[in-house]
């Protein structure tokens, strides 16, 4: 355990994140002193840290450090600057660099996008991003280029008048290691999913009347595994969906195909019959032995298969998305998988860095087992970025999640016009997005960049229960922007 102990309760999230980044094996306590007792043990430091008026002191082991607030009052200062003086010390006890420095949150991106439109250069977005968040040159300038891209391709989206929309099917034929969405196994919800479709559809109800005189951008249907949905289960929600909204003005209509196990040749006719656009075939890596450790139930040829046939089928923007740092998978591993990959030539590739999440069975696996065998390293994404390229794609969306593995990030890459217009969307938070179903997170983008937002209950059954209560959630969220403005 590693113990942070403070005079006063402040900004522990983001102490907790930074401390957590440094030691991800290590479980981090942040607590106000006279509380409790709790002490550091093994080989990490103590860590304490006092914040007045007047100075704010930081001890990480024998390094200690203090600043003196210019406006105590400006709690972002405040907590912008003690997160730099906390790295440097944790930096310099442990002898390491983060890739993104001090940055803890998600989107990367949206920094430097902000910065471009307030009119800054190039030079000052990097800079900025450098000294600023100590941020490594090659992860401010892969912002930078991935930024510039978005905000070329969202020229063309409805920020004010549009919006997309986001269905969540949150079955799955079985629960991966790693996975904390909500999902919930098919064999035993088989005779309730005609009920989840009608919930769904009296949410489309719902916006198909709130939104009537909006634009609707994009669409995505995910999960969960979307395709574990019978064929004339997936024909009803998709048929659903085309008649209750206007698709006339739609750029995307993305279906998470998933796991290979669940796609079969008619729900790819089902699909090209209801005008998806866009699919994704999701291996997370090409290596069996990894597949069968985290629960995949799906073959690499399986994964092959599904990828042809959709091709056979007429698909022209299919994604891949891969895990890096999984158990066992160094850049031997890496390597074999992007091999794989680029002999099928996907027009685009999600590659994620595993993020531990408590609510996983991953976490308890590294309780029993440890550490040792997540190695995500700066050469394996080079690796995956490199396959990337060869197969003539450009990043184009990143977001970092907290936990994860060598404190990278996930990207996007595609070829040119498959790009993932939602996942930007979705990261960058310019336009209103309503969710439908269990688990999901329903927003609203307001003209001064506020952010509100709504939730969906997760679990199912209490989701078909109160359907009435969902919906007025969102008929609340939009009424209050529409009243704000």
């Amino acid at each position: 355990m590693l113990a942070v102990k403070m005079n006063r309760l402040q900004f522990e999230y983001e102490i907790h994140s930074m401390v957590k980044a440094f030691y991800p094996e290590q479980t981090v306590k942040v607590f106000e002193e006279g509380t409790r007792e709790l002490a550091s043990d093994g080989d990490v430091p103590e860590i304490s840290i006092r914040i007045e008026d007047s100075v704010v002191l930081v001890q990480a082991g024998d390094r200690r450090g203090e600043f003196v607030p210019e406006r105590p009052e400006d709690r972002i200062a405040v907590k912008n600057e003690l997160k730099r003086l906390l790295y440097r010390l944790l930096a310099e006890y442990t002898h390491r660099q983060l890739p993104w420095g001090t940055l803890t949150g998600i989107r990367p991106a949206k920094l430097a996008m902000g910065m471009l439109e307030e009119g800054k250069d190039d030079g000052d977005v990097l800079a900025y991003m450098r000294d600023m968040y100590y941020c490594s040159d090659r992860k401010a300038q892969l912002a930078l280029d991935i930024a510039k891209r978005e905000q070329e391709i969202l020229k063309a989206v409805h920020y004010e008048r549009g919006y997309s929309l986001y269905i969540g099917i949150p079955f799955c034929p079985t629960t991966c290691l790693y996975c904390s969405f909500p999902s919930f196994p098919i064999a035993a919800w088989k005779k309730r999913v005609g009920d989840y479709l009608a919930a769904l559809e009296k949410e489309m109800d719902f916006v198909k009347k709130a939104c009537r005189d909006r634009i609707l951008d994009s669409v995505y249907i995910g999960g969960g595994t979307p395709t574990t949905l019978e064929p004339e289960e997936l024909r009803r929600l998709l048929a659903a969906v085309r008649e209750k909204l206007d698709f006339s003005q739609v750029k995307e209509f993305t279906v998470e195909a998933g796991r290979a196990d669940s796609i079969t040749r008619e729900k790819l006719r089902v699909m090209q019959e209801y005008g998806v656009t866009r699919i994704s075939v999701n291996p997370q890596t090409m290596n069996q032995e990894t597949l069968d450790f985290i629960g995949r139930r799906h073959t690499v040829e399986q994964v092959q298969e599904a990828f042809h046939m959709a091709r056979e089928e007429g698909f022209t923007n299919v994604n891949m998305d891969l895990i890096l740092g999984l158990p066992g998978e160094g850049e031997e591993q890496v390597a074999y998988t992007m091999r794989q990959v680029e002999a099928l030539a996907p027009d685009s590739l999600t590659v994620h860095s595993l993020a531990v999440k408590r609510a996983s069975r991953m976490s308890q696996w590294i309780e029993e087992n440890g550490f040792g065998e997540l190695n995500n390293t700066e050469q394996t994404m080079e690796i995956a970025a490199r396959g990337a390229e060869r197969m003539g794609m450009k990043p184009y969306y990143l977001y970092r999640q907290k936990n994860m593995s060598g404190n990278f990030e996930n990207v996007g890459y595609a070829t040119k016009g498959r790009y993932g217009l939602y996942n930007i969307l979705i990261m960058e938070e310019k336009q209103d997005i309503l969710a439908l179903g269990a688990g999901t997170i329903s927003k609203a983008v307001y003209p001064d960049g506020r952010i509100e937002r709504c939730d969906s209950v997760k679990d199912v059954a209490l989701y078909l229960e109160k359907i009435d209560e969902m919906i007025d959630r969102k008929r609340r969220l939009l009424e209050e922007k529409l009243t704000s403005i």
